[in-house]
């Protein structure tokens, strides 16, 4: 199955407004769907103060990396993590098997509401992601076969 399902107008819709719900109740900058390869699915926010692009694919290598430290500790899963710093700080949830939640937010905000609020936000993602997997579970875009030089043959109208 490919990693990015093909999301429709209602599923982009849910995810805008789960992100501007996430935004609204914890005054975060930034919130992102990412899939787990790092490429962009929604974002709200902050677009213009941030290089959206290199922050999801970072966000991804980093949580991937912290999988890897959980598997060497013998823990099955970390479902978090969380970069602290003086500015702003991040935090990347695990939302399901295909994507993750990024949120930037001014270092003086609580990590713990943050996070307390992206739950429920985590929630409303996988939900979505879920239903647009099993609108039409063989079709999809797996992004990791994309080539970055020339990307339209991937985005272009099959013949019904």
């Amino acid at each position: 199955m490919a990693t990015l399902p093909q999301l429709i107008e209602e599923d982009v819709q849910e995810l805008s407004r789960a992100l501007r719900e996430l935004l609204m109740k914890t005054d975060a900058s930034l919130a992102m769907v990412i899939d787990k390869g790092g490429f962009l699915i929604s974002e709200c926010g902050e677009r213009n103060d941030f290089d959206t692009t290199t922050l999801a694919a970072l966000s991804a290598a980093s949580f991937a990396a912290t999988q890897g430290i959980a598997s060497l500790v013998s823990e099955s899963n970390f479902s978090s993590i969380y970069q602290q710093g003086d500015t702003f700080s991040l935090l990347v949830m695990n939302v399901d098997e295909y994507c993750l939640l990024t949120i930037v937010f001014k270092a003086h905000i609580s990590v713990g509401a943050v996070k307390y609020f992206a739950e429920s936000s985590t929630k409303v993602v996988a939900k979505q992601m879920k239903a647009s997997h099993e609108r039409d579970p063989s079709t999809g875009l797996d992004l990791s076969m994309l080539n970055m030089a020339d990307p339209a043959p991937m985005f272009k109208k099959k013949a019904a």
